[in-house]
């Protein structure tokens, strides 16, 4: 992580007392929900499929199984659609 996203992170952890596992689970969260604001399929799949990546990573952070697991399910599916749905 470059120094600058380091410095960012350890400012906002200190003035908000929020710690690197949250932030992640608040980027995975923005990244779901803005996918569904999205009006192209392709770019809402992908969006979400980066949320669900980084929901993973929280979950590991977290070393929370169901997170994981249903994050790589809904990953699968989207990466799936992406390369054998419809075009």
């Amino acid at each position: 992580m470059p120094a600058d996203w380091q410095a960012f992170f350890l400012i906002m952890t200190e003035i908000f007392e929020i710690s690197v596992t949250d932030w992640t689970g608040y980027l995975a969260s923005v990244l779901v929900l803005s996918s569904f604001l999205m009006k192209n399929i392709r770019k809402l799949r992908t969006v979400n499929i980066l949320g669900c990546v980084t929901f993973v990573i929280y979950g590991f952070m977290l070393n929370s199984w169901p997170v994981i697991i249903t994050n790589v399910a809904i990953a699968g599916v989207n990466f799936y659609y992406l390369i054998f749905g419809r075009k």
